[in-house]
């Protein structure tokens, strides 16, 4: 065997450990986010409904919901405020801010904390909706802080504290009022426990795809980073067969005081794994060169690509880092604009509604407990399949192609299921529009928005990637937070039979598929510098 031979067959064995061990961060990404979906009407029942029947103490869980929850948005807005500073600084209009500041904060205070603590519909479903979507706030924290530990801590070690949050979390979880160490009722203590979750999910969803781009030849990087979004729907799938089986045969009575709880503490098994695989892997070549490792990162590229190929490699690497950091803008406005634009309709086309609700949309539709867990493993089995084919064709087809088609057929899916809906027909059609628009979602939004986020930000500029995942989390906060006030609603069901929403995430479909025709350019095959050198041009 040639020296050639040798060093590309033990290449390629490392890549595929490293793309591994880096995608378990994803699959617990898929994991934590999903195990909710299999519990929400037990949290329902064990949290909200119960706040009817606590009598004086109603009014301080709701004030203590109040407080929490404005906690939860002055940190979300003190994270953005260097971001919100910068950018509305440098179009001179920071006035803006203050304005809406200052509006925001009068109908914040005056439709919402200064209320009367009573336990009112949209109250109930505010709870319910905050609940669910709490880890968000920690997938935003998570995500926000993501850049500076990946600059300072390196990839992997990033993600080793996310493993070690997503354990803390599980317990937490699932046994909020045994581990109550926050001094408030269980309620908070809850939604603390799934926040230090949700900044694990948001560490991971940045440096698993990162590490994993880092690591990987250009010519296979689209597929292998698309690994880490095969990871994140394999991780909700498996949460999804625990979930049913962890009620099958159960009373309602069970599930609602214990099942809920088994769901979270499942989590610790693919945490632990994760945790201990992460120290058998390397740090990045591109870290290892930052921090002036280059032996260790000559070392890492020989392993990966071969001597010949090693030395070029870590030649462009050096050049990249040659120049400072710049101002977000100094690619100019296209690129920040893409990156949030990606990340935003991402969510706004409604996918975590379907993948943290689906139960309970089942349920809506007449199904009894284990038939509604049984179809959620359904939809997350259209979800893994698709994945798989977007996986196989996103270095050959192209990023802007599969974009392009699936933000139309996810369009004609929702559209389609909120007319079902609306003509109160939830029989094979409501399932198959359902469906229709997972498999559009995944051979497209889901894995090819993450290849293009890892791909797309010059390192000059990379921190704009924590923006912009950061800005990916609190759309997914707005739309998860919303979906119950608006399919819980009464007077939306009287009139649209829980179609309205449907019909919301159907239109944002139509405007993600005029972004990527207009805005987004074809990436594929191109190294991350070509990449760079396209925005150099513009």
């Amino acid at each position: 065997m040639s020296l050639n031979q040798s060093n590309k067959v033990p290449g390629k064995g490392l890549i595929r450990t490293l793309t591994f061990v880096a995608s378990l961060g994803g699959l617990l990404f898929g994991y934590d986010t999903a195990v909710i979906s299999g519990a929400v009407g037990s949290l329902n029942n064990f949290f909200v409904e119960a706040l009817e029947t606590v009598g004086d103490t109603t009014g301080a869980a709701i004030l203590q919901y109040k407080i929490i929850l404005t906690i939860c948005i002055l940190l979300i807005l003190g994270l953005f405020s260097s971001f919100l500073y910068k950018f509305f600084q440098k179009i001179k209009a920071s006035g803006i801010v203050l304005v809406l500041l200052i509006v925001g904060g009068y109908f914040y205070y005056t439709g919402f904390l200064n209320t009367p603590n009573v336990l009112t519909e949209n109250l109930k479903n505010s709870i319910l909706g905050f609940m669910v979507s709490s880890a968000l706030v920690g997938c935003i924290i998570g995500a926000s802080l993501g850049d500076r530990l990946a600059n300072s801590i390196g990839r992997r070690n990033g993600l080793i504290l996310a493993a070690i949050l997503f354990i803390i979390s599980a317990l937490g979880s699932g046994y909020p009022d045994n581990l109550n160490i926050f001094g408030g009722n269980i309620l908070t203590s809850f939604i603390i426990f799934r926040i230090i979750g949700g900044i694990g999910v948001g560490l991971a969803s940045m440096l698993s795809p990162l590490y994993i781009a880092e690591m990987a030849p250009a010519e296979k990087r689209g597929s292998l980073v698309s690994f880490n979004q095969l990871a994140i729907v394999g991780g909700m799938l498996i949460v999804y067969f625990v979930n049913y089986f962890i009620v099958r045969g159960q009373t309602e009575e069970w599930i609602n005081t214990t099942g809920w709880r088994y769901m979270f503490l499942s989590e610790n098994i693919p945490a632990l794994l994760f945790l201990v695989l992460l120290f058998t892997v390397p740090k990045t070549p591109r870290f290892q060169v930052m921090k002036g490792q280059e032996e260790d990162a000559l070392d890492v590229l020989t392993r990966l690509n071969g001597p010949d190929k090693a030395n070029s490699i870590i030649n462009n690497i050096k050049n990249s880092f040659s120049t400072k950091k710049g101002h977000w803008l100094s690619f100019g406005w296209l690129i920040v604009i893409i990156g949030l634009l990606l990340s935003v309709f991402q969510q706004f086309v409604g996918i975590n509604v379907v993948l943290y609700y689906a139960p309970e949309i089942f349920k809506g539709m007449g199904m009894e407990t284990d038939a509604s867990m049984s179809q959620t493993i359904i939809v997350g089995l259209i979800n893994m399949v698709f994945t798989v084919l977007a996986i196989a064709t996103v270095d050959n087809f192209g990023r802007k192609k599969l974009m392009l088609i699936g933000s139309i057929f996810m369009a004609v899916a929702m559209i389609g299921l909120g007319i079902t809906l609306y003509a109160e027909s939830t029989g094979v059609m409501a399932l198959l529009f359902m469906l229709l628009y997972i498999a559009a979602f995944a051979m497209s939004w889901g894995p090819v928005t993450w290849v293009l986020l890892s791909e797309i930000f010059p390192n000059k500029i990379k921190g704009v990637m924590a923006v912009a995942v950061a800005v990916q989390w609190l759309a997914n906060l707005a739309v998860s937070w919303t979906f119950p006030m608006m399919n819980n609603n009464t007077y939306l069901n009287d009139n649209f039979h829980h179609g309205f929403a449907y019909w919301i995430y159907g239109f944002m479909a139509l405007i993600s598929a005029i972004i990527i025709w207009k805005l987004i350019p074809e990436t594929k095959g191109k190294s991350l510098e070509d990449i760079e050198n396209i925005w150099s041009k513009k």
